[in-house]
């Protein structure tokens, strides 16, 4: 399907149908030069060639009047099925009735009046060969929009699906420790059963963390939404302000907050989609926090800076266990993960490397098997404005 859609946003080629051989070759031979041509002597035979060969051809030229089916069946069935393809209609018979319906079921870009006239024609294919390329750009930037939202929703999914399923688990414990109340109790008090005291609130308290969590990253979201719109003034925002959203908002499990400290000794404006990055900071700073979980003396340090070509960096730089050599250098380009057992799926990584190649940046991942790990998102040169940040 990709290639197929390449190739659809590369066609160059004129497809020219006519029942007349004369007219067949007259118009290959003056047109020639110019541009790639194909004829047909009928619907028939251009419907063929289009369905064998259809993502070749830029533009469709067609007679008018042909035996057994004439031009515009051929236009609206290329509406329909080949929409990517700019349609022209020559015809001898320039009667009103023709002339409308061309346009408005052929959906067609000019009306060519036979017999051609060679600068005319010419003239008329290269408009419909530009309209093509733009359109083609057009539908190329789309799909490249359609592909980075589905795989961003998909990826945001992912990353609500752990704490939502933390929030429901701790929920379904308060729940099912609550006992009906005997004859005789007060109203209004209910009961619960604990194993350890203060487990119940420390389950709601988790819960209410990730909820406050996915609440931060779908709102974050939504104001993306709303600065897509046009007119709207887009958010600018400093490396320092979302690495202190981040602090404020992720969900740190007991002390894990108390392993994490920050330095600001540059701050800089980040360009892109303020949305997108906060993910994947979210990203880092969660892998880095499961990979010391368990670890002596755990500490994740996240650093903000520009280095001597003015250059903006976040860095996440932990004391951890580290990555093993034939992993680190498969981590940004394929779904590898150390955490398998844990629910990893290694496209995390993945996709931060696609958000960063977004905004012109790029990440350096170092580690030392026991010694910890530094991932750093290095992002463009600095402009004025963000200078004066």
């Amino acid at each position: 399907m990709q290639s197929a859609e390449m190739n659809q946003n590369t066609a160059s080629a004129v497809l020219f149908v006519d029942d007349e051989a004369v007219s067949r070759k007259w118009f290959a031979h003056v047109f020639g030069d110019e541009f790639t041509i194909t004829t047909a002597s009928g619907v028939d035979e251009a419907l063929a060639v289009l369905a064998a060969r259809g993502n070749e051809f830029a533009v469709l030229v067609t007679d008018y009047r042909m035996p057994e089916r004439d031009g515009m069946k051929l236009l609206r069935a290329v509406h329909r099925e080949h929409r990517h393809v700019i349609r022209l209609l020559a015809t001898a018979y320039a009667e009103k009735e023709v002339a409308i319906a061309a346009v408005n079921q052929g959906k067609v870009l000019r009306i060519l009046e036979k017999p051609l006239d060679r600068e005319t024609t010419r003239d008329a294919l290269r408009e419909a060969l530009a309209l093509y390329r733009t359109q083609a750009l057009e539908r190329a930037m789309n799909e490249g929009r359609v592909a980075a939202l589905r795989e961003t929703l998909g990826f945001l999914a992912h990353e609500l699906n752990t704490p939502l399923a933390t929030v429901r688990g701790c929920v379904h414990t308060v729940a099912e420790r609550y006992r009906h109340p005997e004859a005789g109790a007060p109203a209004g008090v209910a009961q619960f059963t604990e194993y350890q005291a203060g487990e119940l609130i420390a389950a709601l308290e988790r819960a209410e963390r990730r909820a406050l969590y996915c609440q931060s990253l779908v709102s974050t979201f939504v104001q993306s939404a709303r600065d897509a719109y046009p007119g709207a003034t887009p958010q600018s925002v400093t490396a320092s302000s979302v690495v202190l959203s981040l602090l404020d908002e992720f969900p740190f499990e007991e002390n894990e907050r108390t392993w994490v400290s920050s330095e600001v000794t540059h701050d800089f404006r980040l360009p892109g989609r303020r949305d997108l990055l906060y993910l994947v900071l979210c990203t880092l700073a969660k892998n880095a926090i499961l990979a010391l979980r368990g670890w002596p003396r755990p500490m994740l340090r996240i650093e903000v800076g520009r280095d001597r070509a003015d250059r903006g960096w976040v860095r996440f730089r932990d004391n951890g266990p580290g990555i093993p050599p034939q992993v680190l250098q498969r981590l940004t380009r394929e779904p590898v993960t150390t955490r398998a057992s844990a629910g990893g799926n290694g496209m995390g990584l993945m996709f931060c490397n696609r958000v960063m190649q977004s905004v012109h940046g790029s990440i350096e991942i170092r580690s030392v098997p026991g010694e910890g790990t530094a991932v750093t998102l290095h992002f463009r040169p600095l402009i004025e404005n963000d200078a004066a940040a």
